[in-house]
């Protein structure tokens, strides 16, 4: 990529809210801490002038598009969060991921209802769970091994929904051997599999689900949220998570996100960005594109118009 050359972008990964808005959970529990710590900074209204805001901060960057990512899976209602984003007459997000519990006998009704939106295009349930890490856990259930939600996954299919998975490298394999039943439902991996361990042993386990989950050609990949698990990382630090899921994955499966406002609270989005724009550096300006925005485009169905091929 040249110095000076402007990067067409399409961040896969972002959230909005407004806490008083909807009965949200976690964003009105001020300071109780979360998987990825103290969540205060950003329990607070982010609408998409304060996104844009942000993402001004990036530079020789185009942004095209972006997809919004459920925020809350204890919404007592989580289609309110689907009209609440179509309430904002803005043009953030492009497309939507909404909250559904697919254990619920409720689930058709559930999907029809986000479906009201025309930019809905798939649902978004985190199943990361560690045993012997409560704090790392985002469900107190093994919710790949309960057979209502294994039906309920089932459903996606029906709906034309893809599904954003949200796990641990220990959850991987059994991951990879219920998706491989699943080869006509579209999956992306949210935060790059979130590699918590990253010391030698913990990115081998990693390094293994990811080779497992690579074999599904219906299975994507989300180069965002490193944020997470390390709070000062860089380009540098983060090269050999990049390499093993390019070298896997492939650039057309993989797309970037910023997990903003939630990765606001370790880096800047100017500093994301920078961080893509160097792992991508070297690539052909095709694997570029499908990183930046191409896979993006597709997996999610945008309509980007005829001027970005």
């Amino acid at each position: 990529m040249s110095e000076h050359s402007t990067m067409k972008l399409i961040d896969a990964h972002h959230h909005l809210w407004e806490p008083q808005a909807l009965p949200y959970g976690w964003l009105r529990q001020l300071g109780q801490p979360k998987p990825f710590g103290d969540p205060t900074a950003i329990q607070r209204n982010y609408l998409p002038k304060d996104y844009l805001d942000d993402a001004g901060q990036a530079e020789d960057v185009e942004l095209i598009s972006t997809v919004h990512v459920q925020a809350d899976g204890a919404l007592p209602d989580p289609v309110a969060e689907t009209l609440w984003l179509e309430s904002l007459k803005s043009t953030i997000p492009s497309a939507i991921v909404g909250f559904a519990d697919l254990a619920s006998p409720d689930l058709p009704k559930v999907l029809e209802g986000h479906a009201q939106s025309p930019r809905f295009r798939g649902v978004r349930q985190i199943i990361g769970k560690l045993a012997d890490r409560p704090d790392l856990s985002f469900t107190l259930d093994d919710l790949l091994e309960k057979s209502a939600w294994q039906n309920g996954f089932s459903l996606l299919k029906e709906f034309n929904l893809s599904f954003d998975l949200q796990l641990y490298p220990e959850q991987m394999e059994g991951a990879a051997q219920f998706l491989g039943k699943h080869p006509e439902t579209k999956v992306v991996i949210d935060h790059a599999g979130c590699p918590y361990d990253q010391t030698d042993q913990g990115l081998e386990l990693w390094g293994v689900g990811v080779e497992q989950l690579s074999q599904l050609e219906n299975v994507h990949v989300k180069l965002s949220g490193f944020g997470m698990y390390s709070k000062d990382w860089d380009a540098e630090n983060t090269e050999r998570i990049f390499q093993k899921l390019y070298q896997t994955f492939g650039a057309g499966r993989l797309m970037w996100g910023s997990n903003f406002p939630v990765d606001r609270l370790m880096q800047s989005y100017g500093h994301c960005v920078k961080q893509l724009q160097t792992w991508i550096a070297s690539l052909s300006k095709d694997e570029q594109d499908d990183i930046a925005w191409r896979s993006a485009a597709k997996f999610y169905r945008l309509d980007l118009g005829k001027s970005h091929g």
